[in-house]
């Protein structure tokens, strides 16, 4: 008999961030004008999470968490047969009509209407959500 066994692994999104300047105490102090103490800092720099992207997958971590996946399957005594993509997608669009009054048009045997304009857009986008892992096992 035949076992087979189908594991799905998510990918997620890449985060995002920006650089962030911090004043980061030296440990040192110095001598102030009236006599007080000042402690000494300097300027440092760090990257630091702001959210995640919305349409970028992170594949780095997409490509460890599917080799984790694998190494749990061949410790099970399965071989993997095939990893599939999962494809989502999303999209907007908006349309619409506006009149112009300055232009009335005879339509067919109907009464005169004004002129009109349109306009509209869209776009769609697919990306990975993630895969499937099908495996058998080994006898």
């Amino acid at each position: 008999m035949i076992e087979n066994k189908v594991i799905y692994v998510n990918a997620f999104f890449k985060p995002v961030g920006k650089n962030v300047t911090f004043k980061v105490p030296t440990g040192e102090k110095k001598k102030g004008l009236f006599g007080g103490e000042k402690e000494i800092t300097r300027k440092e720099t760090r990257w630091q999470q702001t959210g995640f992207s919305d349409c970028k997958i992170d594949g780095e971590r997409l490509s460890e968490d599917v080799a984790k996946a694998i190494a749990q399957l061949n410790q099970e005594d399965y071989e993997v047969i095939s990893v599939l993509p999962i494809i989502s997608g999303d999209y907007y669009y908006k349309y619409e009509t506006k009149g112009i009054t300055s232009s009335p048009r005879i339509l067919g045997n109907t009464e005169a209407v004004s002129g009109g304009a349109s306009y509209g857009f869209g776009y769609g986008y697919s990306y990975t959500e993630g895969v499937s892992i099908i495996a058998r096992k080994i006898s």
